[in-house]
């Protein structure tokens, strides 16, 4: 072996010692491995009575940033006519609220419809109550309590949700306040102790039309839009 290879063998030898002493060790600054659980752990789970309609009862989550916006003619398109009371109750609530999106909010509120519904059918008052304005509550409650008083149930399907439109929109200071139509197919029937059927029938599907109304406070961190007011078309 001559001179010159023992010298790039050292020289090798000792490039590995110095690289090991930097690669090989930790300096407490290292990050942690990926934690996709903890991730979602950290970004809040959600909760059972939440409809991301956002969104506990509804969520209106921020918008993603656009190009430009749209043309006030195009802002409501597909929702109501330029200078409509409801396109004119719209424009007033994202003037105050940047992050409002009314077609996030429509899709938010079909499930908090069939939630409230087959809550009240259930009786179950928990996540009605999470849901609704204490003025609303305490109707449902009266409702709920007569069934039980008189010892009956109600049973409720639905069939589908055929439409779910936006008809009103203000802003009342604070206040956001949206009404929503629903129209939709379900079987219901309420039974007596003996199991007679004392109200609808359930083997019929019936034809549904509720004119709801949602309201949230703008100023307000919390997300949440809850049922302030209820109607029937049928």
């Amino acid at each position: 072996m001559d001179i010159y290879t023992i010298i790039f063998l050292a020289l090798a030898v000792f490039i590995f010692l110095r690289l090991r002493s930097v690669l090989g060790q930790r300096t407490g600054n290292e990050r942690p491995p990926f934690d996709r659980t903890a991730r979602n752990a950290l970004g809040g789970a959600p909760d059972k009575n939440v409809v991301t309609m956002p969104g506990k009862v509804i969520d209106q989550a921020p918008l993603a940033p656009t190009a430009e916006p749209a043309p006030p003619s195009d802002r409501w398109k597909g929702l109501t006519e330029p200078g409509t009371a409801l396109a004119q109750g719209l424009d007033a609530i994202v003037d105050r609220d940047s992050t409002f999106d009314p077609r996030h909010f429509i899709s938010g509120a079909r499930g908090a419809y069939e939630m409230i519904v087959l809550a009240f059918a259930n009786g179950d008052r928990r996540a009605l109550r999470d849901l609704l304005s204490s003025e609303v509550y305490e109707s449902f409650d009266a409702a709920i309590k007569d069934r039980e008083k008189n010892e009956q149930k109600t049973e409720t399907r639905f069939v589908s949700i055929d439409k779910a439109e936006l008809v009103g929109a203000e802003l009342r200071d604070r206040t956001a306040q949206l009404t929503i139509r629903f129209v939709s197919q379900m079987i219901s029937a309420t039974r007596d102790k003996a199991g007679n059927i004392v109200d609808g029938n359930p083997d019929t599907v019936a034809d549904i039309t509720d004119i709801w109304t949602f309201a949230r406070d703008i100023t307000s961190r919390d997300p949440n839009w809850k049922l302030v007011g209820t109607g029937s078309a049928n």
